[in-house]
């Protein structure tokens, strides 16, 4: 008899947060025959079609007030459960995971209504409205963060801490840093999560000459979106929109200065890296200050809100920072004790359990 491989669609979406746990848990699942959900012009059909097939719907999130939006939203949104719902039955799924975001909405509701167990993954600390709308609906909702429980008193709940991409593991080392940064030197390295930072990018610039003059690198990643890219040049300041050996660049570095998205904060845990985090101020519900003060918490990082962050104070905390060693090794140590670099197996054992049972 042959063994027919388990079917399994994930659904994420959007941001290097959502997608990059979904990518190293379904590393996890070679044996799994695995196909995608997402969204047309987002991140995923960047990432995913050179790996699995990549199925598109339309679908966006409610906004604020009710009015002939939230009607062509739901619209939407029924449209694209009936799509989901034929891919799942013609495709004969036996499993959903999904990262939550708008993605989860008709993946969850298609996949119940065909009693499809369905697996959510919440990076954030504080859960996002979907999530906490349809946790409940959830066969299981594993948690990034331990703290965030307290947020889905109807779901079942496991923490599993949050997948991060290979190249951050022991067995996945990519090839060595390929920046010209001499050996000794401190090194910043500076970044927005994969959608940048306009506003954090400015503040650096403005300060980074006082840390050159102490000796210190700036590795400034800088998205692509920043009208004032080309403004800095130093010997001591490398600019790119973005890098791809983020675990060589992150193992070299001394010091972080981060927006507070649950991915990166991941990477910077499980590097053991300290960090100045400068939560996004737009994002839903100020749901980064809730990641960041997981880390303040324990004393691996300072933050900063953005409105109440000035050019001098951003200088004086970092040239603090880099003028007391030990307490950057402290910590660092006390991020790595914040994530499980292990999360990827953990998360895959899961979900090996919950559709196979």
């Amino acid at each position: 008899m042959v063994n027919v491989p388990i079917r399994l669609l994930i659904a994420a979406s959007g941001t290097g947060g959502h997608l990059f746990p979904a990518i190293a848990l379904a590393q996890e699942l070679p044996d799994y025959q695995i196909e995608w959900l997402g969204v047309p012009d987002r991140l995923e059909t960047q990432l995913v079609p050179q790996q699995y097939k990549l199925n598109t719907i339309s679908v966006e999130g409610f906004q604020k007030g009710f009015g002939i939006s939230s009607l062509l939203t739901l619209g939407k949104l029924i449209g694209s459960v009936l799509q989901v719902r034929k891919l799942l039955q013609t495709g004969k799924f036996q499993g959903v995971f999904t990262t939550g975001g708008y993605i989860a909405g008709p993946a969850v509701i298609a996949a119940r209504s065909l009693g499809i167990p369905v697996i959510l993954h919440e990076a954030n600390a504080l859960p996002g409205k979907v999530t906490r709308f349809f946790g409940p609906w959830c066969s299981v909702v594993a948690l990034g963060f331990e703290v965030a429980n307290k947020y889905l008193p109807r779901a079942q709940t496991i923490y599993t801490s949050t997948p991060v991409r290979s190249q951050f593991l022991a067995s996945g080392i990519e090839a060595t840093l390929d920046l010209p940064i001499p050996e000794n030197v401190p090194l910043i390295v500076v970044f927005g999560g994969s959608q940048g930072a306009v506003a954090m990018n400015k503040l650096v610039r403005q300060c980074a000459t006082a840390w050159f003059d102490v000796g210190a690198w700036v590795v400034h990643l800088t998205g692509d979106n920043d009208p004032e890219v080309d403004s800095l040049k130093h010997l001591q300041y490398i600019c790119l929109p973005f890098y791809n050996n983020m675990a060589a660049l992150l193992r070299r570095a001394n010091l972080a200065i981060s927006r507070a998205g649950a991915g990166s904060l991941t990477e910077l845990a499980v590097c053991g890296i300290p960090a100045i985090l400068i939560p996004y101020p737009f994002a839903a519900e100020d749901h980064q200050t809730y990641n960041a003060q997981v880390f303040t918490s324990v004393g691996a990082a300072l933050m900063f809100k953005q409105s109440e962050l000035t050019a001098e104070k951003l200088q004086t905390e970092v040239l603090r920072l880099l003028q007391s060693p030990q307490k950057l090794q402290a910590m660092g140590e006390k991020a790595k004790a914040i994530a499980l670099a292990d999360s990827a197996q953990k998360l895959a054992q899961l979900v090996r359990e919950v559709v196979e049972r």
